[in-house]
C-alpha cells in the first residue's frame, strides 16, 4: 500500500470519542454524567474524585527541546495523546510525540518511564524505534510532562483495515484467513525477540500493528516489561488478555495468548470482549472455522485457559502457523505447499499402495518423533543403530550409557516394531510417573511424544479407538503437522469413518504430495464411497518422480475396472468407454510381463462383457486388439498362455491353458 502522508493523519478537530473516556486511577468511565448525559472532558472522576483531562497538551506550533515543531494530535491512546511532530534538527523528518493522560497518576507516569526504558533497549525491523526522550513545561499548570520520541510509521493499522472493510460491505467482513495468519507471522519474531531480551510485550491487539509500504511494524510499547517484573501496573485490553493476568501476572504464554486471540479477531467477527471474552465460536457457529480444522485448533491452544496448555514459544508458535497456513493456502489454489517438519521424520515407508489398508504395516510406515537435540543422549542416538532387526535394537538401547526420555523413547518404539507392544505400553506407562523438574529423564508435561507412542502401539494391537484417541491429541498439540492428520485418518480408516479418513487424507496429500500413502489411502476411500473417478484424478496427481507413481496408475486403472464392471450390467457403451480409457492407461505403463498379462486379462474381459448384443463391434483398439468378440477372446486367449508360460506350478499351468481354451474364438476347420 502507499505510504500514508503523515500531514493527512492529523486530526483537525482532537476530541476523545467518548467510548475512551475512563478515569486513569480507578478505571471506570467518566465519558458521561451520573445522568448518561456527555461528560466533560476535564474535571474530577464521580467515582473516585481523581482529577481527569483529555484536553491535548501541546497545540500545533509548539516546540519541544528545541527541536520538535508540534504539528497536531494523531490519536487518543490508552496512556494520552499522541502528536505529529517535526524534528528540525534531523532533516525536518516526522516523528510521533507520546505524552501522558494525566502526568499527576503515579502509575501513568511509571508506564511511560518505562516504555522510555525498554523502547531505549529494542532494536528490531519489526518493532517501532525510539529517538529520544524530552521533558516539557505544561503550558498551563508549569509542570514538567516526559514525552518520548519515536519513528514517525506512516501506514494504517490492521484495526482500520478491518473497520474499512466492514464500512464498505455488509459490516461483518474480516481480513481474508491467509493474509490474518500472515500478519501474525510477521509480528511473532518480534515478540520472541522481546522475549528473547528479557521483555513482555503484554498488549498485543490489530490497534498495535501498522502496516507500512513494505513490512508491518509493531507500534505502542507502552505495556512492556520485564519477565520478572511483579510490581509495575500491568495494562492490557478486554478481550486479548489472559485470563491468569489479574492471579499471576504476564508471562511468555500470556503474550501469545494475546496473539491467538488477536489472529481470531482479524479472521472473523465474533462478540470476544463478552459472550467469547475467554473463548471462541464453535465451529457450527463459525463457518471458518469449520472450514479449517487446523487453524481452530491452532486457535483454542494459542488461546487455552491453561497457559502450560499454550504454546511454550514465539518460535514453537510460528512453526506451527506456518503448517496451518500451508494448508489454507493448499485449499484455496489446489497448489501444493511442502514443507520440512521440525518434529516428524517422513514417511519411513509408503503404505497401502499395493492394495487394501493394513493398520500394522500403517502403524510402522508413519512418519515418527525427530530427536530432541537438547537430550543428553542425543549424540549417542545419532551414532546407534536404530533400525534393523527390533530385538537387537532394544538390546542397544538398553545399554546406553543414560536411560535419557529420548533412549527410552526409542526402547518404545523398537519395542512397538518387534511386536512386544506390551513391554512398549509397560515403557510408557513408567515414563508418565508424576513430572519432577529435578529430574531430567522424564517428559516435560507438555511432551506429546509419550502419546504418539501410545497412539502408535494401540494401532498394533487392533485398538484402532484407543489410537486414534491418542492422535487427536498430538493433532490439537501440533496442529500445523502433517503426521498426526495422517494418522487420524488411518484409524477412521480402519473404524470405517470414511468421511474423517476421506478428510484427514485430503489435507495432507493437497498440502504436501511427499506423504503418497495419503494419496492411496485418499483413493481407497473414494472407491469404497463409489467416486471413483475422484479416486483416479488423486491417483493420477502422484507426481511421476515418484517412486510409487507406476503403482498409482496400476491403481488408477483398477478403480476403473471397478467402475467399468459397475456400468456393465446396464450401460455397456459407458462401460467399454471406462475400459477404453483405463487401457489407455496401461499402455503407457512400464510393468513386468507377469503383472501386465494380468491386467490385460482384468480389461479384455470386461470389455468383452459391455460389448452391445449380439456381438457387434463399435470399433477400434484395446492393447492391440481389435474391440470385437473375436478379437478381444483372441487377446484374452494369448494373455493367458503367456501367463501359463510364467506360472510357478504344473497345477497353475494347466488352469491357465483351460482358460485359453475355454475363452479363445470360435474357428471353422
Amino acid at each position: 500500500m502507499p505510504y500514508r502522508d503523515p500531514k493527512t493523519a492529523v486530526l483537525t478537530d482532537p476530541e476523545v470519542p467518548e467510548a475512551k473516556r475512563f478515569c486513569s486511577s480507578c478505571g471506570k468511565e467518566v465519558g458521561r454524567g451520573r445522568d448518561g448525559r456527555p461528560g466533560r472532558v476535564e474535571g474530577f472522576c464521580a467515582h473516585c474524585g481523581h482529577h481527569y483531562s483529555f484536553t491535548p497538551k501541546l497545540v500545533p506550533g509548539e516546540v519541544l527541546h528545541d527541536q520538535y515543531e508540534v504539528l497536531g494530535c494523531l490519536a487518543h491512546g490508552g496512556l494520552g495523546w499522541i502528536y505529529l511532530a517535526a524534528d528540525h534538527a534531523v532533516s525536518d523528518r516526522w516523528v510521533v510525540l507520546k505524552g501522558l493522560l494525566d502526568s499527576g497518576d503515579a502509575d501513568a507516569m511509571a508506564a511511560a518511564m518505562a516504555e522510555r526504558r525498554f523502547l531505549a533497549e529494542v532494536e528490531h525491523p519489526t518493532i517501532v524505534k525510539i529517538h529520544n526522550f524530552v521533558r516539557h513545561a505544561d503550558r498551563a499548570s508549569g509542570e514538567l510532562v516526559d514525552y518520548i520520541v519515536m519513528e514517525y510509521v506512516g501506514g494504517t493499522s490492521v484495526k482500520d483495515m478491518i473497520k474499512q472493510l466492514r464500512a464498505d460491505g455488509t459490516g461483518t467482513e474480516s481480513l481474508p484467513v491467509a493474509q490474518a495468519i500472515a500478519y501474525a507471522l510477521e509480528v511473532l519474531p518480534a515478540l520472541g525477540y522481546l522475549h528473547d531480551v528479557g521483555l513482555l510485550y503484554c498488549d498485543f491487539k490489530p490497534d498495535n500493528v501498522i502496516q507500512t509500504e513494505e513490512q508491518l511494524k509493531l507500534i505502542d510499547l507502552g505495556a512492556v516489561r520485564r519477565i520478572d517484573d511483579r510490581h509495575s501496573p500491568i495494562y492490557g485490553t478486554i478481550g486479548y488478555q489472559a485470563p491468569e493476568i489479574g492471579t499471576d501476572g504476564p508471562s511468555v504464554a500470556s503474550d501469545l495468548y494475546t496473539v491467538g486471540r488477536a489472529l481470531a479477531v482479524m479472521s472473523f467477527q465474533f462478540d470476544f470482549r463478552g459472550r467469547y471474552k475467554e473463548s471462541l465460536p464453535s465451529p457450527e457457529e463459525q463457518p471458518l472455522l469449520r472450514r479449517h480444522d487446523s487453524f481452530h485448533r491452532f486457535l483454542l491452544r494459542a488461546a487455552h485457559r491453561d497457559p502450560e496448555q499454550r504454546f511454550g514459544s514465539a518460535e514453537e508458535m510460528a512453526e506451527q502457523l506456518t503448517g496451518v497456513l500451508r494448508e489454507v493456502l493448499a485449499q484455496q489454489d489446489g497448489t501444493p505447499r511442502p514443507g520440512v517438519s521440525r518434529q516428524f521424520t517422513p514417511e519411513r515407508r509408503a503404505f497401502g499402495t499395493e492394495g487394501g489398508l493394513d493398520v500394522r504395516a500403517a502403524a510402522t510406515g508413519l512418519p515418527v518423533p525427530q530427536v530432541d537435540t537438547s537430550d543428553a543422549a542425543a549424540g549417542f542416538l545419532a551414532t546407534a543403530a536404530t533400525t534393523g532387526d527390533p530385538d537387537q535394537v532394544v538390546a542397544a538401547l538398553r545399554a546406553a550409557p543414560v536411560q535419557t526420555v529420548e533412549v527410552r523413547l526409542q526402547v518404545v518404539r523398537a519395542l512397538i516394531e518387534a511386536g512386544r507392544v506390551r513391554e512398549a505400553v509397560g515403557e510408557l506407562d513408567a515414563l508418565a510417573s508424576p513430572f519432577d523438574p529435578d529430574d531430567p529423564w522424564t517428559p516435560a508435561p507438555d511432551d506429546w511424544r509419550p502419546g504418539w507412542y501410545r497412539g502408535v502401539a494401540a494401532l498394533v494391537d487392533g485398538g484402532g479407538d484407543r489410537a486414534r484417541a491418542a492422535f487427536e491429541r498430538v493433532r490439537d498439540a501440533l496442529p500445523g503437522e502433517a503426521a498426526p492428520k495422517l494418522a487420524v485418518a488411518v484409524c477412521a480408516e480402519a473404524s470405517g469413518d470414511a468421511d474423517a479418513a476421506a478428510a484427514g487424507y485430503e489435507v495432507v496429500w493437497r498440502t504436501d504430495h511427499a506423504y503418497v500413502s495419503a494419496a492411496f489411502g485418499l483413493a481407497r476411500v473414494l472407491v469404497a464411497r463409489g467416486e471413483r473417478e475422484a479416486a483416479v484424478r488423486v491417483l493420477h496427481s502422484v507426481p511421476d518422480t515418484s517412486i510409487h507413481h507406476v503403482a498409482a496408475q496400476v491403481a488408477a486403472v483398477r478403480a476403473q475396472l471397478g467402475a467399468a464392471r459397475e456400468c456393465a450390467a446396464g450401460d455397456g457403451a459407458e462401460a467399454l468407454a471406462e475400459v477404453m480409457a483405463a487401457g489407455a492407461r496401461l499402455s503407457g505403463l512400464e510393468l513386468d510381463v507377469a503383472r501386465r498379462a494380468g491386467l490385460t486379462v482384468e480389461l479384455l474381459g470386461v470389455a468383452l462383457e459391455s460389448l452391445p448384443g449380439a456381438g457387434a463391434a463399435p470399433g477400434g483398439r484395446l492393447l492391440d486388439c481389435e474391440v470385437s468378440e473375436s478379437g478381444l477372446r483372441s487377446g484374452l486367449e494369448r494373455c493367458y498362455r503367456q501367463l501359463a508360460r510364467l506360472a510357478d506350478t504344473p497345477e497353475e499351468r494347466i488352469a491357465l491353458v483351460d482358460r485359453a481354451n475355454a475363452v479363445r474364438p470360435r474357428t471353422l476347420v
